[in-house]
């Protein structure tokens, strides 16, 4: 595989990885760098729990569009495997037009931090994202604070004005 892989190449190899038969029942989140590398990560049950506080409470405090977990989006720095993220109708018709996985991001990509994450990948992450097309991204750290991003920093979320920046049971 060459040193970066183009968007099509990334769509092709991520089809080869969800049907090769040994990689479904892996108790792993799958994703792709650059050259189409698989990169696994572990999850927990505290990672997995922040993930459905998150989708939880989207549906509460948005009535349009559809929160979704797990969602492989296509970037320039191969297939990353979002925790939550919410789109709208439009955009999800949008997004499938891409391909599969989209290239396109939904308005809102959610990522939960767990032990292997460092701020540093946080960030790469969400300039991934922006640049598929997230109008927001979310950072949840796992104490349960939520940092809410555009451009910048924001003190709320634009899309969801009354989402809390600190998560609890």
């Amino acid at each position: 595989m060459p040193t970066t892989a183009d968007k099509a190449e990334q769509q092709e190899r991520w089809q080869e990885i969800v049907d090769d038969p040994l990689l479904r029942d892996l108790p792993y989140k799958i994703e792709t760098n650059q050259r189409g590398q698989i990169v696994l990560s572990p999850h927990s049950l505290s990672h997995s729990n922040l993930q459905g506080l998150v989708l939880d409470l989207l549906r509460n405090h948005l009535e349009e569009g559809r929160g979704l977990p797990e969602l492989p989006l296509c970037t320039s720095a191969g297939t990353k495997q979002v925790d939550v993220v919410w789109a709208s109708a439009d955009r999800l018709a949008e997004m499938e037009e891409t391909g599969d996985p989209p290239t396109l991001a939904p308005e809102l990509c959610v990522e939960v931090m767990s032990d292997a994450n460092s701020m540093e990948e946080m960030h790469a992450k969400r300039a991934l994202y922006r640049e598929a097309g997230a109008e927001e991204v979310w950072v949840v750290r796992q104490d349960g604070q939520v940092r809410f991003f555009a451009d910048e920093e924001l003190d709320r979320s634009a899309i969801a004005p009354e989402f809390p920046d600190q998560l609890s049971d």
